[in-house]
C-alpha cells in the first residue's frame, strides 16, 4: 500500500502569519512510518519527496505514482534510502542490496520499481535527476566522518556524509546525517541558509517522550516547531535551521536544489537572529 501527500511551497510572507496549527501542517511531515506501508510526502520545494517504507518482515514496492505522473517512480528521478531500523533488504534494477542500520542506498535514475523487505525501516528522499548514475550502497564505515562543534558550547556533533562529492556522484541530491555527542543538544549552529537548495530534516533515534525544538523561519523573523522521533522538518531555501534536543537524537539532512556544494550555505549568527 502507498500513500502520497502533496505539500505545496510557502512564500515566506505568508509564514509570517502562520499560527502553530499552520505552521505544522505545511513544514513538518509526521507519520510517515507505519506497518505494512509506504507513505511519501511530495513537495514542491524542487519537487523533492520524503516518505517511509515498513515492511515489517514482509516486502514493499514503490513503483508508479500518479503525482510524478511517468510509468514508475524513478523514470525521471535519483533516491537515496537511509535504512533507521533493523537489517533490511531493497532490490531494484535487477540488483538487490542488504542494509545494515545506519546503511544508504543511492538508487540512480532509471532503476525502475523498489522493493523494501526484512526488519529495516526505511527513509525515502527522492529529486527528480537529469542523467542516469549508478546505484551504490554506502555503509556507515564507507561515510565522510567530520567532527564539529565543541561541549563548551553544547554542540559537539559528529556528520557522516553519504550521498555526497567527497563520496560519490549524484545528481542534485545530498545527503548524510549528524548526531550528537553525550551532553551536547545544538544542531547546526551557527544557523545557515541556502538560497539555493531546500532541505530536509529527519529526527531520529530519540525516546517518545523526548522533543527537538526546531528553530525555522526568516532569520530575522524566526519561528518554531516541538519535533517528535521520526518527523521530517521541510526547509525552504529561505529558511534557518537549527535545533536543541532534549536527550540524544540524530538528524538526516537531505537537499536538493542548484548544485551539488556541501558549503554552499550563508551562515547567521545567534545574535544575527530574532
Amino acid at each position: 500500500m502507498t500513500h502520497v501527500e502533496t505539500r505545496h511551497a510557502v512564500h515566506p510572507e505568508h509564514a509570517k502569519a502562520m499560527d502553530t496549527a499552520s505552521l505544522r501542517k505545511h513544514f513538518l511531515a509526521e507519520g510517515m512510518f507505519a506497518e505494512g506501508e509506504v507513505r511519501l510526502v511530495y513537495t514542491h520545494y524542487d519537487r523533492f519527496v520524503v516518505g517511509g517504507a515498513v515492511p515489517a518482515g514482509g516486502s514493499l514496492t514503490l513503483d508508479q505514482i500518479a503525482e510524478t505522473r511517468t510509468p514508475s517512480f524513478l523514470d525521471r528521478r535519483e533516491m537515496g534510502i537511509v535504512n533507521i531500523g533493523e537489517a533490511g533488504r531493497v532490490e531494484a534494477a535487477g540488483q538487490g542490496w542488504d542494509m545494515a542500520p545506519g546503511d544508504v542506498l543511492y538508487l540512480g535514475m532509471g532503476s525502475g520499481a523498489v522493493t523494501f523487505s526484512g526488519q529495516g525501516r526505511f527513509y525515502i528522499t527522492s529529486a527528480p535527476a537529469h542523467r542516469q548514475l549508478p546505484c551504490r550502497l554506502v555503509t556507515v564505515g564507507e561515510a565522510k566522518e567530520v567532527k564539529m562543534g565543541a561541549v563548551e558550547t553544547s554542540n559537539k556533533r559528529t556528520i557522516k556524509q553519504f550521498i555526497h562529492p567527497l563520496v560519490m556522484e549524484s545528481c542534485q541530491l545530498v545527503l548524510g546525517y549528524t548526531s550528537l555527542e553525550d551532553g551536547s543538544v545544538w544542531n547546526t549552529i551557527p544557523s545557515h541558509i541556502h538560497d539555493r537548495r531546500m532541505e530536509a530534516y529527519l529526527y531520529h533515534g530519540m525516546s517518545p517522550e523526548a522533543r527537538v525544538l526546531h528553530l525555522m523561519g526568516e532569520p530575522q523573523e524566526t519561528r518554531h516547531l516541538f519535533v517528535a522521533n521520526e518527523q521530517a522538518v521541510l526547509s525552504p531555501s529561505w529558511s534557518i535551521h537549527s535545533g536543541a534536543g532534549i536527550g540524544s537524537y540524530t538528524f538526516i539532512w537531505a537537499m536538493a536544489g542548484d548544485n551539488v556544494d556541501y558549503t554552499d550555505m550563508d551562515f547567521i549568527q545567534p545574535k544575527d537572529m530574532l
